[in-house]
């Protein structure tokens, strides 16, 4: 956790914007192998990178948000 802890908000805002959600058009791509998951045709190992790649930004603002707000309650 000294590790997530460590990393600054906006370094993980910007991770989460440009490489979350890119590439944007037609849809960002988390968003499309979120869909092969969910229909169980994420089966190619370059999809399953890709999601690893484009979702772990994700995870990590996420789990940053919810360390910070524990904190302020504690």
């Amino acid at each position: 956790m000294k590790i997530l802890d460590r990393i600054p908000l906006v370094t993980l805002l910007i991770l989460t914007l440009f490489l979350g959600l890119a590439p944007m058009t037609p849809e960002p791509h988390v968003l499309e192998k979120l869909r092969l998951l969910a229909s169980g045709a994420l089966s190619r190992p370059i999809d399953i990178f890709d999601l690893f790649l484009h979702g772990t930004p994700w995870l990590l603002l996420g789990a940053k948000l919810v360390r910070m707000a524990v904190r302020a309650n504690a």
